[in-house]
C-alpha cells in the first residue's frame, strides 16, 4: 500500500542528492592515498632565472657575498592532517577536495616555484601508514629534480600541536624540522603533543555522523574515509613510558607533554633539528593571559634547537607587543574588565554591552541592566580560557563588533595575545641563575601554513577560499542542523562557565569562534635564507645561522649586516660582544611585479586538469618589473637587567625609519646606535621593509566601522561559508612587508 509519509532519514536522503547531484570527480578518489610526483622537472631556464634575476640585484647594491637568497615555507599542511582533512570534506564551502603529499612537491616546484619546502604534518594524525607515506613522498620529491640545478629542494618535520587549557600549562605549536630525509637520519615516528585536544583528536567524537552519509550519499566514501583514518589513529597503541623514543617500536604513539620532554626526546634520536614556534599569538588556542614567561625556564629551553620563530603566516602577524590587557588583576589577586581604549576593545567589555543592549530591549530597569552588565564583564573577565565568550548566550559573530583585536597592527592574529608576541619574548630574560640568566635569540621567517599543500601560496593575493583556512559550511539549513549552541540569543542573563573540559564535552571545539576567525586569515609568507650553496646543506646551515628573514609572500630581496664589528661584518642572525657603538648597513630590492596565468614551461610540465586543482591558473609568474619599495623602520630591543624592569619601557617601535627614494625598487641606507656605549646594556636589532600598498586578503579582518568619536558600530565579517561568494577575496590594501632576523649585540 503506497503512503506518503516519508521516514526523516529518506527526507535528508532527498536533501543529500539535492545537495550533492552527480558525484563531483574532484571527490572521487581515496584522500587518504600519498598521490604520483609528476615526473618531470621545472624547466631549467626558469630555474636559472631565479639565480640571474637575484645576481644582478646583489650586483646593483653590491652585496655580491657569493650567497643565494633562497625562498621557501617551512610549514605545510597536507590531507594527512585530521584538521586538513575536514576542511576538505565535500560539504565545506571552499573545498576542492583531497591534496595529499604528492601535491605539496608538485606545487612547490610549478606552481609557486620555490627552492625548497618542509612537509610537516600533524604529529597528533600519527599513524605507520601516514608518517611512511609522508617520507616516501618527499623522497620521491627530491628524486624528481635537476641534482645540479633541484626546482625544489624538499625536507621533512611534523608538527607538535601542544594546547593548554589555561596559560599555566599553555606551550603552543612548534615545527619540529630535520636537515636528512635518508633512511636512518630521521626518527622512526612523529612526537605528538600530549594533553586534551590529543586526545579528542583521537577518540570517537571526532568522527563524522552517520547523518552526513544521508545528507550527501554521493560523496558517502568520503566521509567514511574520515571515519577510517580517525579508527586508525585510534588503533595505534600507546608507547610505553619510561623508554627513550629511539628504542621504542616504530608503530607506537609517542607524545610529549611540554617543551622540555619534546627536545629530550629528540636529543635521544641525536639529529640535527630546529623547533620552532608559531602562531603564537593566535587566540583560537592560545588562552587569554599566556606569556612567554611561563616558557622561559631551563627546564623547557633548548637554544639550539629553538633558533627560530615564526613571524608571520596564513594566520597573520604575531610581532608586535601592546600593552592592553585581557583583564586586570589588583595586588589582592581580584580580576576585573579594563575599560576600551582607542585600539582595543576587550572583550569582557562588550559581553557587559550585549547584556545591556538585551537587558534594556526586554524593557528592565536601567539600574538592573547595569547590574547584569557588570556581572557580564566580571564572569567574562575571570575565565581565563578561549571559551569566555559563551558566559553571553547565543550570540552571533557581529554582536562582538572586533572586540579582543588589535586594530593598529597590519595582518593581526586573530584574539592577539600582545605577551606571546615576538616583541615580548625577546625583551625578556629569566634570573633564576642570575650568573647566566637565559633570554629568545630567535631568527626570523614566515611561511604559509597550509592546509591545502599549497606551499608559498602568497604570490598572488587572489583565491581566499581555496588558499587560505576560511572554509566553512557551503549552506544555512546544513549549518543550522550542526550546531551546537543553541541558547537563548535574547537572554540577558550571563551565564558562569564551567571548566573548560566540561565545555568541551557539551560543544566540541565549537567554544572556538570559528565565524570572526575566517576574517584574519591571509595568503601566507615565506622563508627567505642567506645559502652558500643552493643545496639541503647550504639551505640548513642558513638556517642554523639565523641568517634568514620573513615577508608576506612576496620575494623582496633584503640584506641587513653589522658593518663594524671587531672581525668584520656580521650578517643578520648574529650574535656579536663590543663595546663601541654597532653601526648597520640595509640593503633591499622590491618583489617583481606579477604576470596573470603561469609561465609557459609550466603547462608543459602539468596537465590541464592538476594545473587547475592546484592553482586554479594562477602561478607564481614574474614580470622585469621590480615592484616600489616606500620605507624601512629598525626596531630596537633591549632586553630585562633585572625580572621586574617593565617590557613596555624597552621595545622601541620603530626606532628609526628610513624613506626610500621615489618610485625606486631599491633602498639602502646606514646608521649607528649612539646610545650603546654610554648605556651600556645588550641590545638588538632588527627592520622592516615595505612596498608599496597592494590589495591583501583580509586586509582589514572584521571591516570595522567606526562612529566620530572612534568607537566601533559595526563589523562586517569576511565569513568562510556560504555567506560570502566563493570568489570574493575581501581585499584591502595593506603594504606587503618583509622581516629581518634580529643582530644581537651584547655589550
Amino acid at each position: 500500500m503506497a503512503t506518503n509519509i516519508l521516514k526523516p532519514i529518506t527526507i535528508m536522503a532527498l536533501l543529500g542528492l539535492a545537495l550533492s547531484g552527480c558525484q563531483d570527480p574532484k571527490f572521487a578518489s581515496n584522500p587518504l592515498e600519498p598521490g604520483q610526483v609528476t615526473p618531470k622537472s621545472l624547466p631549467l631556464k626558469l630555474v636559472k632565472g631565479r639565480i640571474t634575476s637575484q645576481q644582478k640585484a646583489a650586483k646593483l647594491l653590491k652585496q655580491d657575498n657569493g650567497k643565494h637568497i633562497l625562498f621557501g615555507d617551512t610549514h605545510v599542511h597536507t590531507t594527512y592532517s585530521p584538521d586538513a582533512f575536514k576542511m576538505s570534506l565535500p560539504i565545506m564551502h571552499g573545498s576542492d577536495g583531497a591534496f595529499p603529499p604528492a601535491a605539496a612537491c608538485d606545487y612547490a616546484r610549478f606552481v609557486s616555484q620555490l627552492d625548497f619546502y618542509f612537509l610537516t604534518d600533524h604529529a597528533e594524525s600519527y599513524t605507520p601508514k601516514v608518517w611512511a607515506d609522508q617520507v616516501a613522498s618527499i623522497r620521491q620529491c627530491a628524486q624528481m629534480t635537476d641534482l645540479e640545478n633541484p626546482d625544489v629542494i624538499p625536507f621533512i618535520g611534523w608538527e607538535w600541536t601542544q594546547v593548554g587549557v589555561s596559560a599555566d600549562n599553555h606551550y603552543g605549536h612548534h615545527n619540529v624540522l630535520f636537515k636528512d630525509i635518508d633512511e636512518g637520519l630521521i626518527p622512526s615516528r612523529p612526537i605528538a603533543a600530549a594533553g586534551a585536544a590529543t586526545t579528542a583528536l583521537r577518540s570517537k567524537r571526532a568522527t563524522i555522523s552517520k547523518i552526513m552519509y544521508a545528507l550527501d550519499p554521493v560523496n558517502m566514501h568520503y566521509y567514511q574515509a574520515l571515519n577510517d583514518f580517525n579508527g586508525q589513529m585510534r588503533e595505534t597503541p600507546v608507547c610505553q613510558a619510561g623508554i627513550k623514543s629511539n628504542e621504542l617500536p616504530t608503530d607506537c604513539f609517542e607524545t610529549a607533554a611540554h617543551p622540555g620532554e619534546l627536545y629530550d626526546k629528540l636529543d635521544d634520536w641525536g639529529f640535527d633539528t630546529l623547533v620552532i614556534p608559531h602562531g603564537t599569538t593566535w587566540g583560537i588556542y592560545t588562552p587569554p593571559n599566556s606569556s612567554w614567561q611561563h616558557q622561559l625556564q631551563a627546564k623547557y629551553h633548548d637554544p639550539d634547537k629553538n633558533r627560530l620563530i615564526e613571524v608571520y603566516s596564513g594566520h597573520g602577524n604575531s610581532e608586535p607587543y601592546r600593552d592592553w590587557q585581557y583583564n586586570q588583576v589588583n595586588e589582592d589577586g581580584v580580576v576585573s574588565c579594563p575599560e576600551p581604549t582607542d585600539n582595543y576593545l576587550p572583550s569582557c567589555w562588550q559581553a557587559g554591552e550585549i547584556i545591556k543592549e538585551r537587558c534594556l530591549a526586554a524593557k528592565l530597569t536601567a539600574q538592573t541592566c547595569e547590574q547584569r552588565s557588570t556581572l557580564a564583564r566580571q564572569y567574562y573577565a575571570q575565565n581565563d580560557t578561549v571559551a569566555a565568550w559563551l558566559s553571553v548566550p547565543g550570540t552571533q559573530a557581529t554582536d562582538w563588533l572586533d572586540s579582543g583585536q588589535a586594530r593598529d597592527i597590519d595582518l593581526a592574529s586573530f584574539n592577539y595575545r600582545p605577551k606571546k608576541s615576538v616583541q615580548y619574548g625577546l625583551a625578556l630574560r629569566n634570573f633564576d641563575d642570575p650568573e647566566q640568566p637565559i633570554g629568545y635569540q630567535w631568527g626570523m621567517l614566515a611561511s604559509s601554513d597550509t592546509h591545502t599543500a599549497r606551499a608559498g601560496h602568497g604570490f598572488k593575493q587572489t583565491g581566499r577560499a581555496q588558499n587560505t583556512e576560511s572554509t566553512g559550511i557551503k549552506s544555512a539549513w546544513l549549518k543550522k542542523l550542526l550546531a551546537k549552541d543553541k541558547r537563548d540569543a535574547t537572554s540577558s542573563e550571563p551565564e558562569l562557565l564551567p571548566d573548560i573540559n566540561g565545555l568541551l564535552d557539551k560543544y566540541g571545539f565549537n567554544i572556538m569562534e570559528f565565524e570572526r576567525r575566517e576574517s584574519f586569515f591571509t595568503l601566507g609568507g615565506l622563508a627567505a635564507v642567506h645559502s652558500e650553496k643552493r643545496d639541503r646543506d647550504g639551505i640548513w646551515q642558513g638556517l642554523k645561522r639565523r641568517e634568514v628573514y620573513a615577508t608576506t609572500g612576496q620575494r623582496t630581496l633584503l640584506w641587513f649586516d653589522l658593518i663594524n664589528g671587531n672581525h668584520g661584518n656580521y650578517p643578520m642572525g648574529s650574535h656579536l660582544t663590543q663595546q663601541h657603538n654597532p653601526k648597520f648597513k640595509i640593503s633591499a630590492q622590491g618583489s617583481f611585479e606579477q604576470l596573470p596565468g603561469c609561465p609557459e614551461g609550466v603547462f608543459n610540465s602539468l596537465s590541464p586538469e592538476r594545473l587547475e586543482k592546484l592553482a586554479q591558473g594562477e602561478c607564481y609568474h614574474p614580470s622585469d618589473i621590480r615592484r616600489r619599495l616606500t620605507h624601512m623602520e629598525v626596531v630596537r630591543i633591549r632586553p630585562q637587567q633585572h625580572a621586574q624592569e617593565a617590557v613596555t619601557n624597552l621595545i622601541d617601535d620603530p626606532w628609526l625609519r628610513f624613506e626610500c627614494p621615489d618610485n625606486s625598487s631599491t633602498c639602502q641606507v646606514e646608521f649607528e646606535d649612539t646610545d650603546f656605549s654610554n648605556g651600556q646594556r645588550d641590545s638588538l636589532y632588527y627592520v622592516r621593509v615595505f612596498e608599496a600598498p597592494l590589495p591583501m586578503v583580509n586586509g582589514s579582518n572584521l571591516r570595522t566601522q567606526f562612529n566620530d568619536r572612534g568607537q566601533a558600530q559595526a563589523v562586517n565579517p569576511c565569513y568562510g561559508d556560504y555567506r560570502v561568494d566563493r570568489g570574493d577575496d575581501c581585499l584591502a590594501e595593506v603594504a606587503p612587508r618583509a622581516w629581518s632576523s634580529p643582530i644581537f649585540v651584547d655589550y
